[in-house]
């Protein structure tokens, strides 16, 4: 019989809250769930229901008022903030929704620049930038700058930056908001490949249920809280 998968990521009774008195809101309201390793879950709500300051807290961009958030076991809350950077640099990858790639940089620069801060060798991080790459099929446009690629190549350079360090878990917010229907379907069937083979933890915030589909299991905020259930995609 196969051994349970590890849990990775632990929200308890975890509670956000901004402002004092009167002006005081719950951006989160006593959360609980968790995540286990090489789950693809998505995280979906209305625009204030908590799923991205839920994302910020995973990110270790954000601390909680109070509860516990754990990752990997260790007790995020406890942790200052050059610890929590250490986190992101060392087991977190990030894809967001404008690509924030460098313009005059080419595609090869772009993914070695996580590995350039854990002062990684010129050889070998150059080595690492072109197979991160060659992982999400852009190992012929390596020298490119970003202006000579389309917004679905710029996606997937900067998916090729987020696992060049072979993450824990990898954050996508957004990630096809800027991409048409067809490279937006491209995108998530890479998400889902890299999901299935690397064994990727993927947490992705989307508000478009055709995206939201790929992933093996679908969180919906509303108001700080989560709803009664939590619902399978259709992996």
């Amino acid at each position: 019989m196969m051994s349970e998968k590890k849990t990775i990521i632990e929200f308890k009774d975890l509670v956000k809250t901004y402002g004092k008195g009167e002006a005081k809101t719950y951006a989160l309201n006593k959360v609980s769930f968790s995540i286990k390793k090489g789950e693809f879950v998505a995280i979906m709500g209305a625009s204030g229901s908590g799923k991205s300051t839920s994302m910020n807290m995973i990110g270790c961009l954000d601390s909680p008022t109070s509860g516990q958030y754990l990752f990997d076991g260790i007790n995020v809350e406890k942790l200052n903030r050059n610890q929590m950077a250490l986190i992101r640099r060392n087991y977190l990858g990030f894809v967001f929704q404008g690509f924030n790639l460098l313009g005059r940089t080419s595609a090869l620069e772009n993914v070695e620049l996580p590995l350039i801060y854990r002062k990684v060798p010129v050889k070998q991080r150059k080595m690492m930038a072109f197979e991160a790459l060659k992982k999400v099929g852009l190992e012929s446009v390596v020298h490119h700058t970003p202006a000579e690629l389309s917004g679905g190549q710029q996606q997937r350079v900067a998916i090729a930056r987020a696992i060049v360090t072979n993450p824990l878990v990898l954050l996508a917010d957004e990630p096809t908001g800027n991409l048409d229907s067809i490279k937006s379907i491209e995108t998530m069937d890479l998400l889902r490949k890299l999901n299935e083979e690397s064994g990727i933890t993927i947490i992705m915030v989307t508000h478009e249920d055709e995206m939201a589909k790929y992933a093996s299991r679908i969180i919906y905020f509303r108001d700080g809280h989560i709803e009664d259930s939590l619902k399978k995609g259709y992996k």
